[in-house]
Formats: C-alpha cells, structure tokens, sequence
C-alpha cells in the first residue's frame, strides 16, 4: 500500500483498496452465503457496530502512509501492537458488549513486550 500511495497518492490508494476489498468481499458473499441478507440485516444495526468498517479504513490509511517512512516491518509491528492493546482494554472494561475479561499480569507482560518490540522495529 505504501508503494500504491507513494505511485498514485494516499487518497486515490485508499479508496483503490477499499473499492478492491468490496468486490472481494461481495465475491465471498455470493459464493457462500447467495444472497445479500446478511448485508441489509447489519443496515439495520445501530451504527456504533460499524467501527470496525470505520477502523479497517483507519488501519490501511496508516499503512499507506506510514510504510514508506517507517518501514513495512516496524509500520505492522505498531499495528499489532495497537490493536492488541485495545483489544486488551475492550476486554479489560468490557466494551462494546463484550464480557469483560482481566488482563492479568501475564498479559500485561505480553503487551509490554509486544509494545518494546513495535519499539525497537523503529530503530533503523
């Protein structure tokens, strides 16, 4: 993607993949289920359960832009560690509906080190 962005620009890389992983995505949709039920059902849904269509644009928005500055590997490495993080906080807090689930101090120790390792991929 950063290669993409840095060819045609952020913008239109963006909205390239997005529009790729649409018809993907749809392509998978008739395959398995043949039908477009499950799109129009999750219409209906309050809209703070489409974050993660919002957040999966933020994630490669990032990726477009930062993989040229920073790296492919230190780039992903921050991603993961990010989203494990807020994953942990989800769970931690039970959020968004999910039950909450402790972050005990193995996990902390997880995160911290997948944190020093998003760390050190930064260091060139």
């Amino acid at each position: 993607m950063g290669e993409l962005g840095g060819r045609v620009g952020v913008a239109p890389a963006l909205a390239f993949a997005v529009g790729v992983s649409l018809l993907c995505t749809l392509a998978v949709l008739v395959v398995w289920e043949r039908s477009f039920d499950g799109v129009r059902a999750a219409v209906d849904e309050p809209l703070w359960l489409w974050l993660g269509g919002v957040m999966s644009v933020f994630i490669v928005l990032s990726i477009t832009v930062a993989a040229p500055r920073i790296g492919v590997a230190a780039t992903i490495g921050i991603v993961i560690a990010g989203n494990f993080v807020m994953a942990a906080l989800i769970d931690q807090f039970g959020l968004l509906g999910q039950d909450e689930v402790a972050i005990t101090w193995p996990r902390l120790v997880g995160l911290l080190l997948l944190a020093a390792g998003a760390t050190l991929s930064l260091v060139r």
